[in-house]
């Protein structure tokens, strides 16, 4: 399982800096808020997890209803609809790599997501690091570009187990999920790593390219880089480059300060 952060007071945080540490919880991420704790000189630590037991099979794999966004009341079963609040979730991965020889299928290593809700406020987060299937061993180029290393993953849960934490924590049933990631890259190889693990992950269907309207909204002719979009926003990039938890807050903080801006967007 990941961990998650939550103000340390229950409410939502600003979009500003000074991110607090993140705690680590001992069971799904969305449980109550825990306080942090003291700032570590590594801004970007995900937990492993390290799951006892038999692994459970993912949801899409079991046969229960979906949960309907309506109850039916009344003997003519009128459908009373009920508001699913929206849940925007800024995310980024990290995968595997090398520098030459690179194999044809990469895997995602590390999950790193930045929950945001309709009045545009940061909930929560969401971290975890991914032990690869097809190709265990991380490379050395890839430790020095990413800073992940090989005993954060050895222990970590695979693909599979984690993204069912991380459906649990994102809301998926009790909210209107609507991730969010800089190009497209990510998306595919979400699709990719759940086909590798015969998953289904219906909430990307919603997903949205931030860089896409970000650049439409600029009228850029080319695409535009997280950190050069920040810049041209007067925001400082915070934390360390090339990991997915730092790359989904600086997204994040982005999001929350243009999004009511960028008309395609529709949140004015």
């Amino acid at each position: 399982m990941g961990w998650s952060r939550n103000s340390k007071d229950g409410s939502a945080p600003s979009c500003g800096k000074g991110w607090p540490a993140c705690s680590v919880t001992t069971s799904r991420a969305n449980t109550t808020p825990l306080e942090p704790t003291p700032p570590s000189s590594t801004s970007s630590m995900c937990t492993a997890s390290n799951l006892k037991g038999t692994p459970s099979r993912h949801r899409a794999h079991k046969e229960a209803k979906p949960s309907l966004p309506f109850t039916i009341a009344g003997r003519g079963g009128r459908y009373l609809c009920r508001h699913m609040e929206k849940a925007f979730i800024l995310y980024d991965l990290e995968a595997t790599c090398w520098r030459t020889s690179r194999p044809k299928r990469v895997e995602i290593i590390e999950v790193g997501a930045v929950k945001v809700n309709e009045n545009l406020e940061i909930v929560s987060e969401f971290c975890a690091f991914v032990r690869p299937m097809m190709h265990p061993i991380i490379s050395k180029f890839c430790t020095s570009l990413t800073s992940i290393r090989q005993s954060d993953v050895d222990h970590a849960p695979q693909f599979d187990e984690v993204m069912e934490d991380y459906e649990d924590w994102m809301g998926v049933g009790s909210h209107e999920v609507i991730p969010m990631s800089w190009g497209e890259f990510d998306k595919r190889q979400l699709n990719t790593d759940a086909q590798l693990h015969d998953i289904r992950l219906d909430w990307l269907d919603a997903h949205v390219c931030f860089q896409k309207h970000f650049g439409k909204w600029k009228e850029s002719k080319n695409q535009i880089g997280l950190k050069n979009a920040l810049e041209t926003e007067s925001i400082s990039w915070s934390g360390t480059e090339h990991r997915a938890i730092d790359d989904a807050r600086n997204m994040a903080e982005l999001f929350c300060k243009v999004a009511r801006h960028i008309p395609s967007l529709n949140l004015g």
